[in-house]
């Protein structure tokens, strides 16, 4: 079987159990089972696959169809321009979350020797992107996850800041030391937990940690707002990462801690709201 067939092979399986962007995926999974390019799939589309690579990667197209999505297949995700390795036990990082970290380092960029605080890790994206494209800074990275903590530290070593970042398995605040920060950055988790169950079969293969922010999506902002004041310098920054639908409620949040001031909001590339940003005051 030659590789345009297989691929062919694969497009149908996934289009007959309505995978959305069949021909990508089949695609991605066949450059991740192969070790081989984009543009080697499509010079050599007329190379002979052997059986032990064909058998992999029905197996692969069958994980797909199952619901696992298709970085933890793979193993890895772009972001911010570098790669990331992911696993099962890693949010996987997303795009929307790219306008965050563009604030962040926007931010950054305006102060010297920057330090700065990224609750909640997971894969490191966050942190590892700070750090890679703002000089001279200092990022501290937390998790409550030592699996995530773990997949975190390869990615910042494999993407060359390991030294300008150091790891720590925490609860949001809990192990952070009586150190102040110029930035706090957070992707928390904040889909509502009846919601997640009505979620694409991919989603609910992602740690629930990372997705679950309580009844109502808002347990993680009313904590990290609750203890991040006493970790900021005098009109350090509070970035955070919300859903679609909760800037009003966020804002809310902040507005009534009374330390929170200049809040503003940005919206991502779909237009919906974004990232809530803020100072103390």
């Amino acid at each position: 079987m030659t590789i345009k067939q297989l691929l062919n092979q694969a497009v149908i399986m996934l289009k007959n159990e309505n995978i959305e962007l069949p021909k990508n995926k089949a695609r991605m999974l066949l450059q991740a089972t192969l070790k081989k390019s984009r543009e080697y799939l499509m010079i050599y589309d007329n190379k002979q696959v052997t059986q032990k690579e064909r058998e992999q990667y029905i197996i692969n197209v069958k994980k797909l169809i199952s619901g696992i999505p298709l970085q933890y297949i793979t193993g890895k995700q772009e972001f911010m321009k570098m790669n990331f390795l992911v696993t099962k036990d890693v949010l996987i990082p997303r795009p929307d979350t790219e306008i965050l970290v563009a604030e962040v380092i926007k931010i950054a960029s305006n102060i010297q020797n920057p330090e700065i605080l990224d609750i909640g890790t997971g894969s490191g994206a966050i942190a590892i992107s700070i750090a890679k494209y703002v000089k001279n800074t200092k990022v501290y990275a937390t998790d409550v996850s030592m699996k995530a903590i773990e997949i975190a530290t390869k990615n910042a070593r494999f993407n060359g800041v390991l030294n300008n970042i150091e790891f720590i398995q925490s609860n949001l605040f809990a192990k952070i030391k009586d150190q102040k920060f110029d930035i706090i950055v957070s992707n928390p988790p904040y889909i509502e937990t009846d919601v997640i169950k009505t979620l694409s079969k991919e989603v609910q293969n992602e740690p629930k940690l990372a997705l679950d922010g309580g009844k109502d999506g808002l347990d993680f902002y009313r904590k990290i707002s609750q203890e991040a004041y006493k970790y900021l310098k005098r009109q350090g920054y509070l970035c955070l990462e919300i859903g679609y639908n909760q800037k009003q409620s966020v804002r809310k949040i902040l507005e009534n801690q009374k330390r929170y001031v200049n809040i503003y909001c940005k919206k991502d590339l779909c237009e919906n709201d974004r990232i809530i940003v803020s100072q103390i005051g």
